[in-house]
Parts: C-alpha cells; sequence; structure tokens
C-alpha cells in the first residue's frame, strides 16, 4: 500500500466517529449475539415522539446476577458520532481488552454494544424519515441506552460504562443522571464542559457544509450532496488526525493530496448526509459541568496529548475533575502509541488505567 492509502486508512481509525467498515473483529473471538429493543411512543427532549424507535445492540457474555437480582458484571461501551458499536471489534481493541485473562474478559464480563440512535442499524434519519426525524440529544440517546438495558436486556446495574468521544461525553451524563446504576465510569476523549470554542466551531462547518449546499435541499436529496459529504470529509480528516502519525506517513505535498482525495471517497461513500447532520447537532446542548458533583462513581477520564478536539493546552480537565468526588485525570504523552483523538480505541495506550478503576471500583 502506499504511503498515502495508509495515512487515510490510519486516520478513519484516528477518528472512529467512523465507519462500520472499520470494526474488523479479532478472529479469535466468537461473533457477538446480536439484537434489537424497540421502545414504543419514545418521547424526545424536543416534545416529538417517535411511535417505535429502534436500538440495536450486540453482546458478548452472559448476565450474573447476585441473590438479589442484581446484575454485577454487564459493562456498557459507547461509541462516538456517526460511529457504531462494531468500532469495539476492531483489533487494537477487542484484541487487547476482550480475550481470555484480559481486563473486559467476555468470557468473565456480559459487554453490551449499543448503536446509539441515529447510527449504525438503530433507528435513524436516512431509515425514510430524513430531515422530519426527530431531533435529537445526549439525553434522549442516554435515555434510550437505559431503557434499552432495562426493558431490552434486564440489566438493572452495570460494573463499567466505557465511553469514547460522544460515548466519553455520555459517560459523563450517565454517571449524573443515573448515579447508582453503574460502579465504575472510565471517560475517553472529551470534555465535561459544552462544547465551545475550536470544538464547536468544527463541528459547525460541518452544520453549515451539509445546509448550506444546494443539493442538501432541506433532507430531501435523492442522490447523496457530494459538496455536503465532502466538506465533512475534511473536517473529520482534520479533527481525527494526529499530526506526528500525519507527517510520518505524508511528508510530501504528493502523499499529502492523495491521502486527502482518498479519505473524502472513503468517508463520503460510508455515509448519509442527513445521519451525519443529526448526529454532529446532538451535541448541541451538551453540558455536565453545572452538576459534576453528584457523579458518585469512581471515574477515570483520560485524554491524549495529541487530540485537536481536546487539546491539552486548554486546562479544562485539570480543573473540572477536581470537582468530582473518586475522579482521577490522565493525560497521555504524544508518542508513537497515540493516534490523536482515536486513541481512544488504542486500548494499549490506556489499559493500565482502566485496570486501576477496575481494581479500585471493586466491591
Amino acid at each position: 500500500m502506499h504511503d498515502y492509502g495508509r495515512a487515510a486508512k490510519l486516520a478513519l481509525s484516528f477518528i472512529l466517529f467512523a465507519v462500520t467498515a472499520l470494526g474488523q473483529q479479532s478472529s479469535q473471538l466468537p461473533a457477538p449475539k446480536q439484537g434489537d429493543y424497540v421502545a414504543h411512543n419514545f418521547h424526545f427532549k424536543s416534545g416529538e415522539t417517535l411511535p417505535e424507535l429502534r436500538m440495536h445492540y450486540a453482546t458478548f457474555g452472559s448476565p450474573v446476577r447476585d441473590a438479589s437480582g442484581r446484575v454485577m458484571n454487564a459493562v456498557l461501551l459507547l461509541h462516538g458520532t456517526s460511529g457504531t458499536g462494531e468500532q469495539f471489534l476492531a483489533p487494537q481493541f477487542a484484541g487487547v481488552l476482550f480475550g481470555p485473562g484480559q481486563l473486559l474478559d467476555i468470557t468473565r464480563y456480559y459487554v453490551i454494544l449499543p448503536d446509539n440512535i441515529g447510527h449504525g442499524k438503530s433507528s435513524k434519519p436516512s431509515d425514510g424519515m430524513r430531515a422530519r426525524f426527530p431531533q435529537y440529544d445526549y439525553d434522549d440517546m442516554i435515555s434510550a441506552q437505559h431503557e434499552m438495558l432495562e426493558k431490552g436486556l434486564g440489566v438493572n446495574h452495570l460494573r463499567l460504562i466505557l465511553g469514547t468521544s460522544m460515548g466519553c461525553m455520555h459517560s459523563w451524563v450517565w454517571g449524573e443522571t443515573y448515579p447508582d446504576f453503574m460502579d465504575a465510569l472510565m471517560a475517553l476523549a472529551c470534555q465535561p464542559v459544552q462544547i465551545a470554542g475550536r470544538n464547536r466551531l468544527w463541528r459547525k462547518m460541518v452544520i453549515d457544509g451539509i445546509r448550506d449546499d444546494p443539493e442538501w435541499k432541506n433532507g430531501d436529496y435523492t442522490t447523496q450532496p457530494r459538496a455536503a459529504l465532502e466538506v465533512a470529509a475534511d473536517m473529520f480528516y482534520i479533527a481525527g488526525g494526529a499530526p506526528l502519525q500525519l507527517q510520518k506517513t505524508l511528508p510530501t505535498r504528493e502523499a499529502t493530496d492523495a491521502s486527502e482525495a482518498d479519505f473524502v471517497k472513503r468517508f463520503s461513500a460510508a455515509h448519509d448526509a442527513n445521519d451525519l447532520l443529526y448526529a454532529v447537532n446532538a451535541s448541541w446542548d451538551y453540558d455536565p459541568s453545572p452538576r459534576l458533583e453528584s457523579i458518585t462513581a469512581p471515574v477515570m477520564f483520560v485524554n491524549s496529548a495529541d487530540d485537536f478536539i481536546n487539546p491539552p493546552e486548554l486546562g479544562i480537565a485539570e480543573l473540572e475533575i477536581k470537582r468530582v468526588k473518586k475522579g482521577r485525570f490522565v493525560l497521555i504523552p504524544i508518542s508513537d502509541q497515540t493516534h490523536g483523538h482515536g486513541t481512544h480505541t488504542w486500548a494499549a495506550a490506556w489499559q493500565q488505567y482502566l485496570k486501576e478503576l477496575m481494581e479500585s471500583s471493586q466491591h
């Protein structure tokens, strides 16, 4: 493979907002069980209602209950924007964590991988409603996850919630909304404050790039709006890329230009404009900062120093974690082991901190 092809492939895995095709399952693992939970007359914060909201999920293992019927071994893994639960089947995640004797050994834990609202095989605009799909936000997504767990899977307690990127933000909302539901939270690649500054700017550029494309046609397009998806692809490439890794793999003008073209082609083929618009816009009112003191579960909060979306110079993480009763923040220094924002899915870079969390929260 040419350098530019490798760089484009790496960039897709860096962001892992990304494409379900990336979720190449480790050959040593059994296939997860697939299922769907349908929530009837689901009410969104916007006041809209969907007669049937489908939540798709995959699971490994089986639930173990104590004498009172409380599930003791369930682990919920929450994916990033425009991704799916399949991202956690990638070898750099599943191959490090799911095997025998590993931290999330699927013979011990009941591992749950949902596709969240608007993503993957769950209900989303591209199913047919297009831009008439209800507007959803993170609170709606957590509510649907909670209902899926309790009513669909019979899970009344979680040993761990681990979230990456958007899932990282979801973990903060979970800790505040259902403080007694989990034993521990692992938050990877986000900030526990409202999305503003550069983080909001690149998201707004994606949103405006879709809405301002005449071919979007207020969501009623019959073919994907090309310019809209190209703008989105370029922004995701920048946001998900790691400067050190990109410089190594793209050392020339020609390699860089070819990589960008290849990335745009692949990204555009893998996304629907309405689904992407909704997914990016879902973060518009996210802001857990006023209620951080209400989180009672132990929290391990990890960012990497080469993350474009959550740069360390902001100092936000170090400040806000002080308000979490049992919180710890770790900043992973830039190295050959980090991959920008997508470090969240390269478990070798942070598994030692997951180990510490699991040990410290063990009952």
